[in-house]
């Protein structure tokens, strides 16, 4: 049985290739195996008995390796990137219809343009959920070490929005431009609700982060239960 071990870490460690937690993760499955073969110790069973028990539990090592470079590709920076990358197309969307709806004369800009500044209170709301989601998923994919990253992801995507804001209160951009939009109540609202977004991020993702406790636990539970 000493031997079935060897060969499982020995498979998993070549489809593991150079993983940077490789030794850590051999060390583990290491645990886990003995403690398996404890469990068939003094058994009848033969060894392709205990090696197909062995692989049912575990997964096969190409399997468990696929499982940890595939955890290893959600990293950080790309998380982080992701969510301003989403946050300037939205931004980079909004100028673009603003643009074209002043400079030019297209029917159906003008069509969307009125559509959806007839709707701010649903559009502010979709935005609130963005934010919600930007900690959500950090919060989950990266638990307690996710605050800094959240921090700084949250001010790289609104720098852009605070620029737009500052533009627009000076009159660097004609107000005209976003009428019906500009009117003092919206402006208030507007401020209002760009003080919530960092409150709404933190929230979602303290929520996010109850799902990493749980996706762990439930982990742990399952290797108890091997």
């Amino acid at each position: 049985m000493i031997q079935l071990k060897t060969d499982f870490l020995t498979e998993l460690g070549r489809h593991l290739g150079k993983h940077p937690d490789k030794e850590q993760i051999l060390a583990e499955y290491d645990s886990h195996i003995t403690e398996m073969l404890e469990e068939f110790n003094g058994s009848e069973r033969d060894e392709s008995d205990i090696s197909t028990d062995l692989y049912a539990r575990l997964g096969s090592p190409e399997e468990i390796a696929d499982s940890w470079r595939e955890e290893l590709s959600t990293t950080p920076m790309k998380t982080q990137w992701v969510f301003i990358l989403a946050n300037l197309v939205f931004f980079a969307g909004g100028t673009i219809l603003t643009l074209v709806h002043n400079l030019f004369d297209f029917p159906f800009i003008d069509l969307a343009w009125k559509s959806l500044t007839s709707i701010p209170a649903v559009i502010i709301l979709l935005y609130l959920f963005f934010w919600a989601l930007l900690g959500y998923e950090i919060g989950k994919g990266f638990g307690h070490k996710g605050r800094r990253l959240m921090k700084k992801t949250f001010i790289l995507s609104i720098l852009p929005n605070i620029i737009l804001m500052n533009l627009t209160l000076f009159k660097l951009i004609p107000h005209d431009w976003f009428q019906p939009l500009l009117s003092p109540i919206f402006i208030i609202i507007c401020i209002l609700f760009t003080a919530l977004l960092y409150p709404i991020c933190w929230i979602g993702y303290r929520w996010g982060k109850k799902g990493f406790h749980l996706i762990f636990l439930v982990y742990y539970i399952d290797i108890l239960c091997i």
